[in-house]
């Protein structure tokens, strides 16, 4: 049996491979980040005591993590690795994509010719959702933000081109012009229209980025691993960027677990 690892900031993704594949998510303790003591915690949470072939970790300070656990070798695989083998897993595609793993932050991947190229990223991503969610309205919960976003209103919020100019080149009207740029003039607005608004910029940035990159590579494809492209705001937003560019987005129902796959793989 293998056990792979992902230590992120937000969670920690287990994926347990005994013929058939498990997987489990924890929330990171960050002060066991980089300590032996955070494999225990992962062992402890998910009562794992059956015998191991090997440890695959990633993510967070696993670096600096010693390389036997209770005798089991531990395998640890830079995170840049993990995105990219980990989303070929996912979506089988060919040998030249681009890669987007949005979680707390942002981080784009190129896979080609089986090699892997970190292009940058941003740090914007759950992580900024949950955080301007908790200042703006008081939750700090991204799941629930979405579900309040799902029944708000963003145009309460947003200015659209529509509502600015008469036509900007052949942008259609219903693009974001300002995000938040409605609430200039106002002092309070509802919690759903503020994380309708919140997620969409969150994603309209995230699938900016993406474009850019998919343009500079060439290439029509993006894909998205990562829990936070998920977030139906986010992926409405990230969707509407990229369809002004004629880019397609694929997402996979399993992307937060991309990373502890591609550790559990990479060394295959």
């Amino acid at each position: 049996m293998k056990l792979a690892i992902d230590f992120g900031i937000t969670n920690t993704d287990v994926v347990i491979d005994d013929g058939a594949q498990r997987f489990h998510t924890l929330k990171t303790n960050s002060a066991l980040n980089g300590k032996e003591e955070a494999i225990a915690d992962v062992f402890s949470k998910l009562a794992i005591s059956e015998p191991l072939d090997s440890i695959h970790i990633t993510g967070g300070k696993s670096a600096g993590l010693p390389s036997q656990y209770q005798g089991v070798k531990i395998i640890k695989v830079k995170e840049i690795d993990a995105i990219a083998v980990g989303a070929k897993k996912l979506f089988m595609f060919d040998d030249n994509a681009l890669v987007v793993s949005a979680g707390t932050g942002t981080a784009c991947v190129w896979v080609n010719n089986s090699q892997q190229t970190h292009l940058g990223g941003i740090a914007v991503g759950g992580g900024t959702f949950e955080g301007l969610g908790k200042l703006l309205t008081g939750n700090a919960n991204g799941l629930e933000l979405n579900e309040f976003g799902n029944k708000g209103d963003r145009k309460k919020i947003d200015l659209l081109i529509n509502d600015v100019v008469t036509e900007l080149g052949s942008l259609p009207g219903n693009i974001t012009a300002v995000n938040f740029g409605n609430s200039i003039n106002k002092t309070l607005d509802t919690m759903e229209n503020v994380s309708a608004s919140l997620g969409n910029m969150i994603g309209e940035i995230i699938g900016t980025t993406a474009a850019l990159y998919a343009h500079i590579l060439k290439l029509q494809d993006v894909y998205f691993v990562g829990r936070t492209a998920n977030l139906s705001l986010i992926k409405d937003g990230i969707n509407s960027r990229l369809s002004l560019s004629n880019l397609t987005g694929h997402f996979h129902k399993e992307s937060g677990f991309a990373n502890a796959l591609g550790a559990l793989y990479c060394s295959d």
